[in-house]
């Protein structure tokens, strides 16, 4: 305890760091506050059949990952997810269509040009869902509407500011990661998930202690423990690290020797983080959006199961959507002919590897074999929460039981104390963990 008070007291003593944590407070607290403000000619008393729709199934994954802004009807209740919907469109068409293949090589131009693309997407997004929203919020609680607002204007109205409050989160979250602490689109996503923990926990709590037989409590002890097992290995294969060792050879320029030296190539179990897990969510509400302002008894199986995340079809589909995308994600973000190149240029190689091909296909290949297993083991993770309806648990609480909310906290979290603690370590200042020793998202280690 003593550690940790003093490691808050070196926080608030260096003052670049210290105003980074008020401004992503600021950001996030006005993220909050605009999750409550209720659309105009709405009567937020009236909202009780909203609230109930959106208490199990794949609607109450929606809610949480808008921070309960969409059962509140509120200004901010489509959230973040269009934009990262416009993200995998855009990472798409940047692997199959060679406009956007130049487009991404060019550097910082380029992606400045894909990030303007995104944000238009977005927009054509959300006219799309804003007014999908209304309609199954009229069907849900036509009392609600004011009545001297007419049905015509309201849709109008209402689509424009649905619209302009998920590009306000998304100005929100540029600003967080450019003048605040971590990633602010997944900081962002990460405190709409942390906002239904406390209501999560608390109902969980009270339907085991009000059941019938004595065993309630000791269900409770086993769901604890097991949910403990899953943060650690989650943590485990998140920060999960395989070396690749590099020899840099030896140069004589004049009196000077340079190189030399053996270093490390740091490869990530889970390259990718957390975005294949926020991409193959993205893709699960799409049937969601077809069906949500219809009568769900009317709609065939195959489509009945798509819609409940407990039911076995989702549960396979997200898996493999999951693996499919850390592959993808991983292939974009690392790429090893670029870096069997840069070694050569430097005069580095494999011990055992030729340089050039025989060293991209030498990483690519260890690549493949960690990215396997730990696609399997964080799909594992994801599909939690239906293990966990077998044992009775609340819907609510089930999402952090394992599932994307799991992984997306523990992502978000480690990336974000990762920044803090590159802050203090970069000042001379103990750091977070009492080991001193707290793993990167980019593999490094910090020490």
């Amino acid at each position: 305890m003593k550690k940790f008070i003093n490691t808050l007291k070196n926080i608030w003593k260096i003052e670049d760091l210290r105003q980074r944590l008020l401004i992503t407070l600021l950001f996030v607290a006005i993220y909050r506050f605009g999750s409550k403000i209720v659309l105009p000619g709405i009567a937020f008393n009236k909202l009780g059949a909203l609230h109930a729709q959106t208490e199990n199934g794949l609607m109450s994954l929606l809610d949480m990952f808008s921070g309960g802004a969409f059962s509140n009807a509120s200004i901010f209740a489509l959230g973040i997810m269009p934009y990262i919907s416009a993200s995998i469109v855009m990472q798409l068409l940047a692997v199959a269509v060679p406009y956007f293949q130049k487009m991404q090589r060019e550097g910082e131009s380029g992606r400045k040009k894909i990030s303007q693309y995104t944000r238009w997407l977005t927009v054509a997004i959300l006219i799309f869902q804003a007014p999908s929203y209304l309609i199954n919020l009229r069907m849900q609680v036509g009392q609600a509407f004011t009545p001297s607002i007419g049905w015509t204007w309201f849709m109008i109205v209402s689509t424009i500011i649905l619209a302009a409050g998920s590009m306000f989160i998304l100005w929100l979250g540029e600003r967080i990661t450019d003048k605040g602490i971590g990633n602010g689109v997944s900081l962002i996503i990460m405190i709409g998930i942390i906002a239904r923990l406390p209501e999560a926990f608390a109902q969980e709590v009270g339907s085991r202690f009000a059941a019938a037989t004595g065993g309630g409590l000791v269900m409770f002890l086993i769901e604890i423990i097991i949910l403990y097992a899953v943060v650690c290995a989650a943590i485990v294969l998140v920060q999960g690290v395989r070396k690749i060792p590099v020899q840099y050879a030896k140069r004589v320029v004049g009196n000077k020797q340079y190189g030399g030296a053996r270093q490390y190539i740091p490869l990530k179990l889970f390259a990718a983080n957390v975005m294949p897990i926020i991409f193959a969510q993205a893709l699960m509400f799409i049937p969601l959006a077809f069906i949500r302002y219809s009568d769900p008894s009317n709609a065939s199986w195959f489509v009945r199961s798509l819609t409940d995340h407990h039911s076995w079809l989702y549960n396979v589909i997200f898996a493999i959507l999951i693996i499919a995308f850390t592959y993808f994600y991983t292939a974009i973000t690392l790429n090893p002919t670029q870096m069997a190149e840069d070694m050569k240029r430097n005069n580095g190689f494999i011990p055992g590897v030729k340089p050039g091909k025989p060293t991209a296909e030498y990483i690519d290949t260890v690549m493949s074999r960690i990215t396997l297993p730990g696609s399997l083991f964080i799909a594992f993770i994801a599909v939690m929460p239906a293990f966990a309806s077998l044992l009775d648990v609340q819907d609510a609480f089930s999402q952090f039981f394992g599932g994307t909310s799991l992984l997306i906290l523990i992502g978000v979290v480690l990336d974000t104390l990762q920044q803090i603690e590159s802050h203090l370590l970069m000042r001379h200042y103990d750091g977070l963990l009492s080991s001193g020793r707290i793993h990167g998202r980019g593999g490094v280690t910090a020490y």
